[in-house]
């Protein structure tokens, strides 16, 4: 074979496999090599000349260090006809190759059997590369196949020239299917394996149901509007929520289309499968009322501890809201991505007498109060020890400097705890204790006359044991000086109260104003 037919075979092979030139030429450098190497019993290299196609084949020798006892990977020790030591090498490195060129030799009809059988299989696994490397760019891509067969519950398909998957638990239940049907599918996943290559497709993913909207909504592709999440019953029941981008959209009605073409087209495709087309909503509560359709929701209870959401529908909404065999509470489940329980009023009402009951008695164990008392603070709110903790703190916070109006000395020890500190704006302003606190309130009550101050962006931290609370303000306050009327706006005050019985007094304030003209955050 000279060269020009040896370049003819390449490039036949690579167009028939869909795979380089330069990945057949080091094919078939190899397979020549193996055939040579069978024949010898020697170590060979093989070059193809790129140009002309004439190759060249060169003996070659391991170079190994000297005095070592040298087993290769394969387990062979030293042979001068495969090894050398490097005294040997005329400065050849360890683990490189010294190579003399050798005459190529004529293959029989063995030698070139062997050739065959090694360009075959590096072909194959340059194919299988290729096609490894295509199609993993196109996971989660719809595609159109062709059935060539179906065995044993898996179909395989035709994807052009490449074979495919789809596994019998991808599949729509109950879905029909023959050889040389036409059909869509997901592509899943694409692997590597001694086989060939591996495509794995799925019409039950939700993700399908997602790609065919988006190829019959041009909305959608254009990206005006927005599918932001989807659950499916394969071949029975599915939800889509949807978010136009654009306000004077409907994206419901969009994705529906005239006389109800698009979503049809979707469930054609998916062997029936209805389609519930919802409006995806960021207040979680509203979101989960949107999915529940077509029941109509009366309340919703949100525990965002547990993930959970109590839902309340009329008698005659309570088969709608379950659905067959749960589905239609199962996928807004999933779809909405918290714990839904579908109850009845009446049974909602029975729910909520029993948690204001247990709520009743806790409040009235741990604040030492009869049920008629803790009954009033649950009508105004009030569920927990920490919602208690954080109404006292905060009416506490918007009254602390009330005895500036009296000037009452008296009055303001009570708000302060004796070792309270009070920190201002500048470095020197450092008061700790009652005893430097006290005469420094008696010179401001000399100095400021009626007094009036305006707390607002409250922020309160209540401890675990509902004692201490943390807390960041803004004060707004305006006084009398003499004749002078003097308004200072948006001081920044932070500090720590605590709970003695009843009261509670400022441990720790600080107060900071900012420079004039200069706008200073949190």
């Amino acid at each position: 074979m000279d060269g020009k037919e040896l370049f003819l075979m390449i490039e036949a092979i690579s167009n028939e496999k869909n795979i380089t030139k330069e990945d057949v030429i080091e094919s078939l450098e190899e397979a020549l090599a193996v055939a040579t190497k069978k024949r010898n019993n020697v170590d060979v290299r093989v070059e193809v000349d790129r140009h002309s196609g004439e190759f060249k084949t060169f003996r070659r020798w391991l170079v190994v260090e000297d005095g070592t006892d040298f087993v290769d990977d394969d387990g062979t020790e030293f042979d001068s006809a495969l090894h050398i030591y490097q005294t040997d090498s005329n400065g050849v490195l360890a683990d490189s190759y010294v190579e003399e060129k050798m005459e190529s030799m004529e293959f029989g009809r063995i030698a070139a059997q062997i050739a065959k059988q090694v360009i075959i299989q590096k072909v194959r696994e340059a194919e299988r590369t290729v096609v490894v490397d295509n199609f993993s760019e196109r996971v989660g891509e719809v595609v159109m196949v062709t059935v060539k067969r179906v065995d044993r519950g898996n179909v395989y398909v035709d994807m052009g020239g490449i074979d495919g998957m789809i596994s019998k638990y991808d599949l729509i239940p109950n879905e029909s299917i023959r050889k040389n049907d036409r059909l869509r599918a997901f592509i899943k996943e694409v692997k590597s394996t001694p086989r060939g290559a591996q495509i794995f497709l799925s019409r039950t993913a939700n993700e399908m149901m997602i790609e065919l909207f988006e190829m019959e909504v041009p909305e959608i592709s254009e990206g005006v509007i927005e599918i932001k999440a989807g659950a499916r019953d394969p071949g029975l029941r599915s939800k889509l929520a949807v978010k136009a981008k654009d306000k004077r959209i409907d994206p419901i009605g969009s994705c529906i289309g005239m006389r109800g073409a698009r979503v049809q087209a979707v469930s054609n495709e998916l062997n029936g499968e209805r389609v519930d087309i919802i409006l995806w909503d960021e207040d979680p509560a509203q979101f989960v009322i949107n999915a529940m359709a077509p029941a109509e929701v009366s309340s919703i209870v949100v525990d965002e501890e547990k993930g959970s959401m109590d839902i309340a529908v009329d008698e005659d909404q309570l088969a709608l809201a379950i659905g067959r065999g749960g589905q239609n509470i199962k996928l807004a489940s999933k779809l909405t991505g918290w714990k839904l329980n579908v109850m009845s009023l009446t049974d909602a009402d029975e729910l909520q007498a029993k948690e204001i009951q247990k709520t009743g008695e806790k409040l009235a164990d741990k604040l030492g109060i009869d049920n008629e008392v803790a009954g009033v603070l649950i009508d105004e709110g009030y569920t927990s020890l920490d919602e208690i903790a954080e109404a006292e703190a905060t009416s506490f916070l918007e009254s602390q400097f009330d005895f500036f109006s009296s000037g009452d000395i008296n009055e303001a020890k009570q708000t302060f705890d004796p070792d309270a500190v009070l920190i201002g704006t500048d470095e020197a302003e450092f008061l700790s204790g009652w005893e430097e606190v006290e005469p420094s309130l008696v010179g401001q009550f000399a100095a400021v006359k009626s007094p009036k101050f305006n707390y607002r962006d409250m922020n309160v931290v209540i401890s675990d044991d509902g004692k201490m609370a943390s807390y960041t303000q803004r004060v707004d306050f305006k006084f009398k000086s003499g004749e002078e009327i003097i308004e200072i706006k948006n001081v920044r005050a932070s500090g720590v109260i605590k709970k003695f019985g009843d009261d509670w007094k400022i441990m720790q304030v600080h107060w900071s104003m900012g420079v004039q003209g200069q706008v200073v955050e949190y």
